[in-house]
């Protein structure tokens, strides 16, 4: 593949949304890369960014815990109070994370008052996390804080053996996603590359 092909990828599947105050901290549940999740939710509360974070993630890979559980223990433990996490413990997919996460923020704080939100979590799925709240909870300014735990930047991506595989695998099941109705395009971004999808999916 050559370099421009790999950086009309990188172009669409990681979005630049630097992050902005919001009304709320999103971040989607992991089993990977935790430490630097923590500490970058953490960075950006201490920062000012949001003052309640959502921490959404259920059991996954066979853990006895919820993702989102773990994840709070260790931001309690790095000095965040409790009383600003909000903890989803059900959801197992994207979609979940957004749609039962939004259920478990109304239940704590007034909905119609988050109209901006940070979203934290993988660098290589930013699009989709995007796309699946601007089709789950539309209507929010969005900004993003990707968490790259690979230990190579960004832009070096494909050269990184599994980096490269999660990119291009995100890259080739947003088109499904979108005729199933699982996303929805964000207006004003990229639009998916034209060219057939790449090798290696």
């Amino acid at each position: 593949m050559l370099q421009h092909e790999y950086q009309r990828i990188a172009d669409y599947v990681m979005p630049p949304f630097p992050p902005c105050p919001s009304d709320l901290g999103f971040l989607f549940g992991t089993r990977h890369g935790v430490a630097q999740f923590c500490e970058t939710a953490h960075a950006l509360w201490r920062d000012g960014m949001f003052q309640r974070l959502l921490v959404s993630g259920g059991k996954t890979g066979g853990q006895p815990r919820a993702e989102a559980d773990i994840i709070g223990e260790r931001l309690v433990k790095l000095g965040m109070p409790a009383s600003a996490l909000i903890l989803e413990t059900a959801a197992t997919n994207t979609g979940e994370n957004v749609r039962f996460g939004r259920a478990r923020v109304a239940e704590t704080m007034d909905l119609a008052a988050v109209r901006s939100v940070v979203l934290i979590g993988k660098v290589c799925s930013t699009r989709r996390y995007l796309m699946t709240l601007q089709r789950h909870w539309p209507g929010l300014r969005m900004s993003v804080a990707p968490v790259n735990y690979f230990g190579v930047p960004a832009e070096r991506w494909h050269e990184h053996e599994e980096f490269r595989r999660r990119v291009l695998g995100e890259f080739g099941k947003i088109p499904g996603y979108l005729a199933q109705g699982f996303l929805q395009e964000i207006e004003g971004c990229t639009p998916y590359p034209s060219p057939a999808a790449p090798e290696g999916r």
